[in-house]
């Protein structure tokens, strides 16, 4: 089996043939952190597979693009439409949920594992929110939650799972724990574990910089960005300085929160 330095280097340079597990732990993460990576994949020949953990519950909405009083259950609904539209636009062959088949252990029920939400603890560490519930991700068994990655990963043959460094991108506990999650399932089943880099405009030694340079992949994960209207918006800036999600110039991703990040052009990896 390659080494997970080697299966970096066949991503940089001759993709075609690979075979990828990326693991994350919302809806949206997929775009936001692995977009250009995931689209310049596929766009390249290789497969690319989404194990998602959990179905982004806890997030904020947009305001204004649900009916009001909408229940957690339609929400959940409506985030697994917007990663279906996200993961079809990015070319990923299939999507799955840890806690169902194939990422369930043995002789368990199906687990639907609840986003566990956030709150920073200080200025600079996150932790999930004080009422986060029992079966969310942070506050199920690690273990059973390796195990279920465990037996997906044994059922198929991937070349790679690619998945959170130990910052987890911003320090949501839910990624945190995906982290941990994947390395240990990784080890256990001997497969090639690759780390994304957290800060994508940082200078990591070691790291090699997945950056496609058409506008075909870039424009790809703009649409994709575009399938999470309730999570979202892909705004541009005009002459003037206002915001208008009709405007090109100077496009940006406009979080719930108020927060502006811009669209993602690379992907930093590292070999676990």
């Amino acid at each position: 089996m390659s080494t997970a330095a080697e299966i970096i280097d066949q991503i940089m340079n001759q993709p075609a043939g690979l075979s990828l597990l990326v693991v994350h732990a919302h809806p949206d993460d997929e775009t936001l952190e692995t977009g250009p990576l995931i689209a310049g994949l596929t766009d390249s020949g290789a497969r690319v597979d989404l194990l998602t953990c959990t179905r982004g519950e806890r997030g904020e909405v947009v305001p204004g693009v649900l009916p009001a009083g909408i229940t957690q259950d339609q929400l959940v609904v409506q985030r697994e439409r917007e990663l279906e539209a996200a993961c079809d636009l990015l070319g990923v062959r299939k999507q799955y949920f840890l806690g169902e088949a194939p990422f369930r252990a043995p002789a368990q029920q199906g687990r639907h594992y609840l986003d566990s939400g956030m709150v920073w603890v200080t200025p600079t560490q996150a932790g999930p929110a004080p009422d986060a519930s029992p079966i969310s991700l942070t506050k199920s068994p690690k273990k059973e939650e390796i195990e279920d990655l465990i037996t997906g990963l044994r059922q198929r043959e991937w070349s790679a799972v690619v998945s959170y460094d130990d910052a987890g991108s911003y320090g949501h506990p839910d990624h945190l724990r995906t982290h941990q999650v994947v390395s240990a399932a990784a080890k256990n089943v001997g497969i090639p574990c690759i780390q994304i880099v957290s800060d994508p405009t940082a200078d990591v030694p070691g790291a090699a910089w997945f950056a496609p340079d058409d506008v075909r992949s870039r424009d790809v994960v703009v649409e994709a960005l575009r399938a999470y209207r309730t999570q979202l918006q892909v705004l541009g800036t005009t002459a003037d300085g206002t915001e208008s999600a009709d405007e090109k110039n100077d496009l940006h991703i406009r979080h719930v929160g108020g927060q502006r990040q811009e669209i993602p052009t690379r992907v930093g990896l590292i070999a676990s």
